[in-house]
């Protein structure tokens, strides 16, 4: 017998949320196979089995929060294999003697009798893609009409329930009843009831919590970006050659922010207690859109990267956001965040904190404006709103505005910032 826990995930990370067995009751487990993922306020994570046996008994569902160290599961030994066969095997003994009782035609889709469809704790036998489409979908798997003779409930089964029209309030679950709001039994209009990812409630909390715990102020300006938008179209085919990867804004951005940094250290900082942590390194935070809602993985001494080398980790930080796979490590820390609202076609936003930091900039989208270049001239320039959202408490706002102004000078002059990092 060997228990599986909740490993130690991070400093600050002491509980998350069972997202998806990976494993079912009777499977056979080797040492270092995952067992289960686990939703932190992060990223998700897959605890591995440190031994080696049949998964024997699961004492926690998916959807349920558990601490760190908490027995989540238990391995027995013996053989997985052997195991799934004889219950099968006395599944379906079971079921064909049900059918020549009851003399059922066999094109007749079969019953599951309590003990085919749930398991000895009362819960649903389903598999793990059905659970995810069910918790996805907010959707009771104990309600889903299984197909399978042996009572397991699949995907196609899940769609099947989903597709079905609302059942009456007199028909719901008892649960359904009890969250239901008078707005909605007094009116027929259609609503949907779906729970925040564990992920999402964090990020609320946190937005709502950075305006509450700093004297946020925002300020903006617009930078010309014909220059570097020249510079990257004379450059880029030879720096995809060279690098292997292509030379995008970010970079620009990346760089400019650093030496805005260097020149106005105060954003570069952080409130501990009554002291000010002035931090002599800029790990450059990077605001990515993923499913689950955003997230900010951070690049490592983007002081001492070169432009490809940012633009590298910018792209792999952004595949590992979308793909799920972030490590703890890649999004903790972070001196500064750079969040751009340009790729969705923002023109004009307040970004808000990312705690405990006290700058990030905004970046939006590029659009042709016309622009007085003297008293007698005019140009329809590709112009760019940045906005910095910064805390009061240490920073003046004339030093904010001199921040943005260095961000605006740095980029306009793409061909010094390339050149001299």
């Amino acid at each position: 017998m060997a228990d599986i826990k909740v490993p130690e995930l991070a400093e600050s990370i002491t509980e998350g949320t069972i997202a998806e067995w990976l494993k079912n009751v009777g499977d056979q487990v080797t040492k270092g196979e995952d067992v289960v993922e686990l939703e932190t306020d992060k990223v998700n994570v897959q605890i591995s089995a440190e031994d080696e046996g049949v998964l024997q008994e699961i004492k926690r569902q998916e959807g349920d929060t558990v601490e760190v160290g908490e027995i989540i599961a238990v391995l027995g030994s013996g053989s997985g294999a052997a195991a799934n066969t004889d219950n099968d095997s006395a599944a379906t003994e079971q079921g064909s003697q049900k059918q020549d009782d009851s003399g059922s035609a066999a094109d007749e889709s079969p019953q599951p009798a309590a003990s085919e469809s749930n398991d000895d704790s009362g819960r649903t036998v389903a598999s793990p893609a059905a659970r995810k489409m069910a918790r996805e979908q907010g959707i009771d798997l104990s309600a889903v009409q299984s197909k399978d003779p042996l009572g397991r409930v699949r995907p196609e089964d899940v769609k099947a329930h989903s597709e079905q029209p609302k059942q009456s309030s007199s028909q719901t679950a008892s649960g359904s009843q009890s969250q239901k709001q008078p707005a909605e039994q007094s009116d027929s209009k259609p609503v949907e009831r779906v729970k925040m990812s564990r992920r999402r409630q964090t990020i609320a909390n946190r937005l709502v919590a950075a305006q509450h715990n700093a004297a946020m102020l925002t300020t903006f300006n617009e930078v010309d970006m014909t220059n570097i938008m020249e510079l990257r179209k004379r450059r880029k085919d030879t720096f995809l050659e060279k690098h292997d990867v292509k030379l995008g804004f970010m970079s620009f951005f990346t760089k400019a922010v650093v030496g805005a940094l260097k020149a106005f250290p105060n954003l570069n900082a952080e409130i501990q207690g009554d002291e000010l942590l002035l931090k002599k390194y800029y790990d450059i935070g990077i605001a990515v859109s993923a499913k689950e809602g955003l997230v900010v993985p951070v690049v490592r001494d983007a002081d001492k990267r070169d432009f490809a080398g940012i633009e590298k980790e910018i792209g792999d930080l952004g595949t590992k956001a979308r793909d799920n796979k972030l490590t703890l490590k890649e999004l903790q820390g972070g001196s500064f965040t750079i969040t751009n609202g340009g790729v969705f076609g923002s023109l004009w936003s307040t970004p808000i904190l990312n705690a405990p930091q006290v700058g990030i900039l905004g970046m939006h989208t590029i659009k042709t404006r016309p622009v007085a270049i003297d008293n007698e001239r005019m140009e329809n320039r590709p112009m760019m709103y940045i906005a910095l959202s910064y805390d009061h408490r240490i920073v003046d706002g004339s030093e904010a505005v001199s921040f943005l102004a260095k961000v605006k000078e740095l980029v306009e002059d793409p061909e010094t910032l390339l050149l001299e990092g």
